[in-house]
């Protein structure tokens, strides 16, 4: 933090700023135009049918924060800030700039509205449940699918470092969206077999990926929903980023149904961030925040996932820390 308190708080206020001029950077794709070169604020204009003035300002407020930058000549070139802003980008963030720049920043522009009634401003805003509108807009899906790889990529394999699947025969990655987190320990454990369980229209979108990976012979796909059956059974069932988009009575009524669908001696496995305690800073703490507003769930303490497991009939039996923010916990029947 500066050392000068009101102007850190400034910047803190001011945040937005920066955020929103990020989206509008990625959502003209300035970054994959600039791939080739540096070019002017004029020749970019062109290319986006946007205003030459008006993007000059936003390129040059953007170059004095690191994200582009502008040369001598006046013309702006790529930074090691803009480039994951490049659809094309092993690590782009290009889909996390966009997702957050519409959908959730006008949730978040209701955030008094779920602080003061403990509702989801998303639902406010949009008229339907978060889910309930990917369902529908499959665009907005298709951005929501891979913002979610942008941010759990890299978690991904700190996962499968930390948590050993070796004992595993047959694992369940239940909500498991785009398959990837499955695709990854498909391919890390050869002799294991998936199964990715998902909504129906969410599994469809999921297929191409795994067969893409190499490892969809090695993959059932079963349609269905987590809060009437997981019609399965496993010896791991998986759920990752899963029970934070809920409420405590409905994780329990997917966690008693990942229950029934366990092999005899299996293990349920959540993947989650848990929440420190006291004034200990943390991501989650922030995550937590969109969990209110977004989807309208939240994030744990270890203690509170204890009581979320033993009200489904099962015990926390160990909880495994990765090299990141990503913890692994391992629950067992009760």
């Amino acid at each position: 933090m500066n050392g000068n308190p009101v102007l850190a708080l400034k910047q803190m206020i001011t945040g937005y700023w920066t955020s929103q001029s990020i989206y509008v950077a990625a959502k003209l794709e300035l970054a994959d135009k600039l791939a080739a070169g540096a070019k002017s604020a004029a020749e970019l204009a062109t290319e986006t049918k946007t205003n030459a003035g008006a993007l000059f300002r936003l390129l040059r407020a953007l170059a004095s924060v690191g994200v582009f930058t502008q040369q001598a000549d006046g013309k702006f070139s790529n930074s090691p800030l803009s480039e994951p802003l490049q659809k094309s980008a092993a690590d782009s963030q290009w889909a996390m700039a966009v997702m957050m720049g519409e959908e959730h920043y006008a949730a978040w522009g209701e955030l008094l509205y779920s602080i003061q009634t403990g509702q989801g401003s998303f639902r406010k805003v949009f008229g339907e449940g978060v889910f309930d509108f990917l369902g529908k807009h499959p665009e907005q899906a298709k951005v929501f699918d891979a913002a979610m790889t942008s941010i759990h990529g890299a978690e991904t394999r700190l996962m499968i470092d930390a948590y050993d699947f070796a004992d595993c025969h047959t694992l369940c990655d239940v909500g498991g969206g785009n398959g990837n987190t499955i695709a990854e320990v498909l391919k890390r454990q050869p002799k294991l077999q998936g199964v990715l369980f998902d909504l129906p229209h969410v599994v469809e979108r999921a297929k191409a990926n795994l067969q893409q990976a190499g490892v969809g012979d090695r993959c059932q796909f079963v349609g269905g929903s987590f809060f009437e059956q997981v019609n399965v059974q496993a010896d791991v069932i998986m759920m990752r980023h899963i029970i934070h988009d809920w409420d405590d009575e409905k994780c329990v009524t997917i966690l008693k149904n990942c229950r029934a669908a366990l092999k005899r001696g299996g293990k349920v496995v959540v993947v989650e961030s848990v929440v420190p305690t006291g004034n200990e800073p943390g991501f989650v703490k922030w995550l937590d925040l969109t969990m209110l507003t977004i989807p309208e769930g939240k994030e744990r303490t270890a203690d509170e996932y204890r009581e979320l497991f033993a009200g489904a009939g099962l015990k926390l039996n160990r909880i495994v820390h990765t090299a990141g923010e990503l913890d692994v916990l391992e629950a067992v029947p009760a």
